[in-house]
């Protein structure tokens, strides 16, 4: 089976995309699962060969079609849309906020138009993108645009835990006002689509509770009673493998012991907390629903740390094999 071909986009210049791509690369489990291929500015990754590591070539490709990735050969496409001059590494700047768009706006149309299998991204920043003015704030409203999918499904997974989320970037007080049986239906039904487009079929999703023990039967907190038990009951009667609700200070754990496919926390930290205390470097955040398969690292662009070489490239390497592992699945046909 001819592995995968990957786009991977290096994510704003003046973060530290360049530096964990090209230290993601020169693992050689990397290029031993797929075929990467590059999407940034030349000039920025040959600036961060020092910090970062990387001895190998990096070679210009003109797409997809010309790249022949080996160990200690980085395939590039080339956009050249930066600055050299004018690139300040740890700052927000619209100029990083453009390039950063643009590498994902070429990712997404190769990918569209089957040309690279799947994407892996490296981080990018709201505010450059703001500088930049760029309408969507962050990688999946970016996505939902360039594709025209109007609500993208965010999947992290660490190890064997899978988690979707209800409701992610709205507060904590809006989050619960959120958790109704009208919202909460279709999302158990997307959240069983897209685990059916990884190639998942076994297993159950179980939907976490909102309240301290799932509100011990509406003694402080009745939305398990009202809202989320009876849009369990009916996606089960509609057919569906689903259960809950589960109290989430227990359900995540049972997740990542096999008890469960996936889990469907209800707010943002709720499933992010969970993910990210099991293993903050491996977490992998994936984007369902999208004609293709994205993947991206779980953290930033660390503005603080870029240019310095410290940062660790354990995420990045674990989104290109996330991604180039469901890719072969779904070759093969493979389920877990």
């Amino acid at each position: 089976m001819e592995r995968p071909l990957i786009a991977v986009t290096m994510g704003d210049p003046a973060g530290i995309g360049p530096e964990i791509i090209l230290k993601a690369l020169t693992d050689g489990t990397v290029m031993a699962a797929c075929r990467p291929l590059v999407v940034g500015d030349r000039g920025v990754l040959e600036g961060a060969r020092g910090i970062s590591g990387f001895q190998g070539a990096i070679r210009t490709v003109a797409g997809p079609k010309e790249g022949r990735p080996t160990p200690g050969t980085l395939d590039l496409l080339d956009l050249h849309n930066v600055d050299l001059g004018s690139l300040e590494v740890g700052v927000v700047q619209g100029m990083g906020g453009r390039a950063a768009f643009d590498y994902l706006e070429r990712a997404v149309a190769l990918a569209v138009s089957g040309m690279v299998d799947a994407v892996a991204t490296a981080p990018l920043n709201k505010e450059s993108l703001r500088a930049a003015k760029i309408d969507s704030i962050g990688h999946t409203e970016i996505l939902g645009a360039l594709t025209g999918v109007r609500e993208p499904l965010t999947m992290f997974q660490v190890r064997a835990l899978r988690v979707f989320f209800l409701s992610r970037h709205v507060s904590l007080r809006q989050a619960c006002d959120l958790v109704t049986r009208e919202r909460l239906l279709p999302a158990i039904v997307r959240c069983l689509e897209g685990l059916r487009h990884l190639g998942v079929v076994d297993g159950t999703l179980a939907v976490a509770g909102l309240n301290p023990h799932c509100g011990e039967h509406g003694l402080f907190g009745d939305e398990e009673v009202r809202q989320i038990e009876p849009a369990v009951r009916e996606a089960q009667r509609l057919g569906h493998r689903v259960v809950g609700p589960v109290p989430a200070d227990s359900v995540f754990h049972q997740a990542l012991q096999g008890r469960y496919g996936a889990v469907l926390s209800l707010y943002h930290d709720q499933g992010h907390i969970a993910t990210k205390a099991v293993d903050f470097e491996r977490t992998v955040s994936l984007t369902l629903g999208l004609p293709f398969l994205r993947t991206s690292v779980d953290h930033g662009t660390a503005f603080d740390i870029a240019g310095t070489g410290k940062a660790s490239a354990v995420g990045m390497k674990e989104a290109i094999l996330v991604a180039a592992d469901y890719v072969r699945r779904s070759r093969s046909g493979a389920v877990t």
